[in-house]
């Protein structure tokens, strides 16, 4: 059963659904397929609770002062002003908090008792069967960007079409070309990637090519994704002071041309990016390349288990090294939050470089030891931790502020708590100037040491 059907038969909104999975940190993988097929626990509970479900809703819908949030979940005023601190954008300027705001997933974080939600889903997945991490806010905001893909009523409803072009943006090693395959799943198109040799002329088997040939033999197949890497150089903008490849005008100008006709031959184009801010505002305009999804650098919880996945990933239960790791208890997601923490603003790239390195430092101690009970100390972490900051340069944390510009202008009310999060963790970076020392006599004392 597709969520949409559940959501109508129960008459709970599928939003209020969505939202509810990420208010109370559910793993998707207990609640839905990346097709949206519910999963049987999930509509159990589901059908089970739907009047905890309709509250819910309501409540998700109304726009509401603390104080009635307070009255409705029994909690100080006081806690709940802190919970929801840094969520300023979701305050009107009466006091009212406006209706994405749930009284009930504010109590979930202030430690209320919904047992009877996670006695359905608690312990039920292991971390090695996820189909990923997180993320939850991403992949439900880019499944509301692909509804007409899934939802045809749409179409005929609200006479709002199919996107033809997306642009995934971000920094470096953020995982962009793992959402361009997430979205082919999604949407049950194949996945071909546009080399970068197809831009150009070419030769396959002594017959002349060239892109434009490329494209019209793709929209001749049936529902394909393609997939665009250096989306921004290809697709820069023309000005004075830069100088835009003829190959890249090219490309630009036979996309123009056939981007009409995308809708109507099934084909979706997913441009990746490090920024949006030099693409030539004709490939932004509507009809075009209109869609574009921000793909951040995990959060500190993500970073944990992302952590976790990459060190047991593919590991036999009676491994040498998942007997260390259990040993020291880094089986576990508690054991890696500190370590995550001092990872600011690092990309899933480096995490798999920390985690690389600390394989390769746990083997070595190993091999001189030969001791299955060895500890995981600071000076193994913080040396994996010192392998994987090489790639924080002053470059990346620079496409890190361009990042946090470009998702400010373009989605700014999707990812309010990501913004905030990741714009402190950047902040924590900047050097701390050292107050200058007058130049002259100092007097009374003043510049003594």
């Amino acid at each position: 059963m597709k969520l949409i059907e559940l959501a109508k038969e129960l008459n709970v909104s599928a939003e209020a659904i969505k939202q509810f999975i990420q208010d109370f940190d559910l793993d998707l993988i207990d609640c839905i397929s990346t097709q949206f097929e519910v999963k049987e626990d999930f509509e159990k509970f589901a059908r089970e609770n739907v009047d905890f479900l309709k509250q819910y809703e309501e409540d998700l819908d109304e726009n509401k002062t603390v104080d009635q949030i307070a009255k409705t979940i029994n909690q100080p005023k006081e806690k709940i002003e802190k919970a929801i601190q840094g969520n300023q954008t979701n305050i009107y300027d009466n006091g009212f908090f406006r209706s994405s705001v749930s009284s009930y997933g504010i109590d979930n974080k202030l430690g209320g008792n919904y047992k009877f939600v996670y006695n359905y889903f608690g312990n039920k997945t292991k971390l090695q069967q996820r189909d990923f991490i997180g993320y939850r806010d991403l992949f439900f905001h880019i499944s509301g960007v692909l509804e007409p893909f899934l939802n045809p009523q749409q179409i005929k409803d609200w006479g709002i079409n199919k996107p033809v072009g997306i642009i995934l943006y971000g920094p470096p090693g953020s995982g962009k070309i793992f959402w361009a395959n997430k979205i082919a799943e999604i949407i049950n198109y194949q996945f071909k990637e546009v080399k970068k040799h197809y831009l150009g002329t070419s030769f396959v088997d002594g017959t002349q090519t060239n892109f434009n040939d490329f494209l019209l033999k793709m929209m001749k197949e049936d529902k394909v994704l393609l997939f665009l890497e250096d989306f921004d150089e290809i697709m820069m903008a023309r000005k004075a002071e830069t100088d835009v490849a003829s190959c890249n005008l090219e490309s630009q100008e036979v996309i123009l041309h056939h981007i009409s006709k995308f809708d109507n031959e099934d084909i979706l184009m997913v441009g990746s990016a490090n920024t949006v801010a030099d693409i030539d505002e004709e490939i932004l305009a509507p009809g075009r390349f209109d869609v574009a999804i921000p793909v951040f650098p995990p959060n500190a919880a993500e970073r944990s288990e992302i952590i976790l996945y990459s060190m047991t990933k593919n590991l036999d239960k009676d491994s040498l090294l998942f007997k260390i790791l259990k040993n020291n208890k880094a089986d576990k997601i508690p054991f890696w939050n500190s370590i995550a923490s001092k990872m600011k603003v690092f990309s899933n790239t480096m995490l798999i470089d920390f985690t690389q390195s600390l394989k390769k430092r746990i083997k070595n101690l190993y091999q001189k030891t030969k001791n299955e009970k060895l500890i995981i100390d600071e000076t193994l972490l913080k040396g994996a931790l010192r392998d994987a900051g090489t790639k924080l340069t002053e470059e990346y944390l620079n496409q890190i502020a361009q990042f946090l510009n470009d998702v400010i202008i373009n989605n700014l009310d999707d990812f309010q708590m990501r913004i905030h999060s990741l714009k402190t963790e950047l902040e924590s970076y900047k050097a701390v100037e050292v107050p200058r020392r007058e130049i002259g006599f100092q007097h009374n004392g003043e510049g003594e040491i």
